[in-house]
This record gives C-alpha cells, structure tokens and sequence, in this order.
C-alpha cells in the first residue's frame, strides 16, 4: 500500500491590497506597512489613509467593516480614534 505525502503549503509572500489614488486616477498595490487604518466611534470617523506612490498625495477613504477586517488580518498598522 502507497500513501501520499502531503505537499507544504506555498510559502506566503507580503500581503499586498490594490488601491487607487483620486488625485492622479491611478491604480496600484501598497504593502501593509504603507496603509494606516483609523477606527473611530462611528463609520464617519473609520478611515484607512495612504500616500500614493506616483503623485505623492495623501489618500483618506472610509473603512466599512468588511475592509477594516481585511487590513487588520493583512498587518496594517491600526489606531483607535477615542471620540
């Protein structure tokens, strides 16, 4: 009788999150350490923040829960805003 080996798992790269710039309407991927995610007291006050790579403009969108899960799994550095 023959048994399978099991096949590691494919090793894990950086995790990288596809993000758009209003300013220059250009796309790109941003590693974890280039977002920073604020969670306020209200959906007005959540708010993930970047600076886009190609025009160097300051980017603030809001952060529903569904993307503050994401970025928080994915590493990005979070701050609670006390309101």
């Amino acid at each position: 009788m023959t048994t399978a080996a099991a096949c590691p798992p494919p090793a894990a790269g950086p995790v990288l999150f596809r993000a758009g710039c209003p300013h220059c309407r250009e796309s790109f991927e941003l590693a974890a350490a280039a977002l920073r995610l604020a969670i306020g007291g209200s959906a007005r006050t959540t708010f993930y923040s970047f600076s886009c790579p190609l025009c160097g403009e300051t980017v603030r969108k809001p952060a529903g829960e569904r993307i503050v899960e994401l970025l928080t799994g994915g590493g990005v550095r979070t701050m609670r805003l006390h309101v």
